[in-house]
C-alpha cells in the first residue's frame, strides 16, 4: 500500500483548519498523498499508514471532536504512528506557552494508550468578530484586539518534518 496520510482536524472558527491545510500543501510538495477531513467527518482510518490530529483548546480544553476522534478510532489509531497540533496562545509570552503546553499534555493523559509520536503547540489567531455564543458575551474577550501569532514558517518546517516522525519516508 503507498503511504497515505490522515489530517484529521477540529476547528472553531477557523485557524486550526488553516494550519491543516497549510500542513497538508507542505505535504503534498513533498510526494505525500495526504487527505484533509474533519475529524467529525472520518469514518474509518484503514486506507492511513499514518494520522496527523490538529486541534485548537478553548477555555482550557481540548475540542471536543478531537476527543471524540481518539475514542472512536481507538483500535486502529494505536496501529498507526499519529502525530498531534494543537493552537493555543494568542499572546506570545513564555507562561502562555507553558500553560498551554501542560493544558494539552493534561488532555492527552486521559487517554492513556494514546502514545502520539509528535506533540506540537502553535500560536493560535483570535477574533472577536468571530466570537459565537456564549463567548461572544464575555466582555472580556469581545473588546479584545484582533491577534494572530501563527508562524507560518514553523509550521511549514514542522511539516516538513512529519514523515520522518511518522515513519513514512
Amino acid at each position: 500500500m503507498p503511504e497515505s496520510i490522515l489530517l484529521a482536524y477540529a476547528s472553531r472558527y477557523g485557524s486550526t483548519q488553516e494550519i491543516a491545510e497549510a500542513v497538508t500543501a507542505t505535504l503534498k510538495e513533498k510526494g505525500y498523498s495526504v487527505d484533509l477531513k474533519p475529524a467529525r467527518e472520518v469514518r474509518s482510518l484503514d486506507q492511513y499508514n499514518a494520522v496527523i490530529l490538529g486541534a485548537p483548546l478553548y477555555m482550557f480544553r481540548w475540542h471536543k471532536d478531537a476527543k471524540r476522534f481518539l475514542k472512536r478510532h481507538r483500535k486502529v489509531i494505536t496501529q498507526r504512528p499519529v502525530a498531534v497540533f494543537a493552537l493555543g496562545p494568542f499572546d506570545d509570552v513564555e507562561k502562555d506557552w507553558q500553560d498551554v503546553q501542560s493544558q494539552i499534555d493534561k488532555e492527552l493523559a486521559k487517554f492513556p494508550w494514546f502514545v502520539p509520536k509528535a506533540v506540537e503547540v502553535m500560536g493560535g489567531a483570535f477574533d472577536p468578530q468571530k466570537l459565537r455564543f456564549p463567548f461572544r458575551f464575555i466582555p472580556a474577550l469581545k473588546y479584545m484586539p484582533a491577534k494572530d501569532i501563527r508562524d507560518w514558517d514553523k509550521i511549514r518546517a514542522w511539516a516538513e518534518d512529519l514523515p520522518s516522525l511518522l515513519n513514512c519516508e
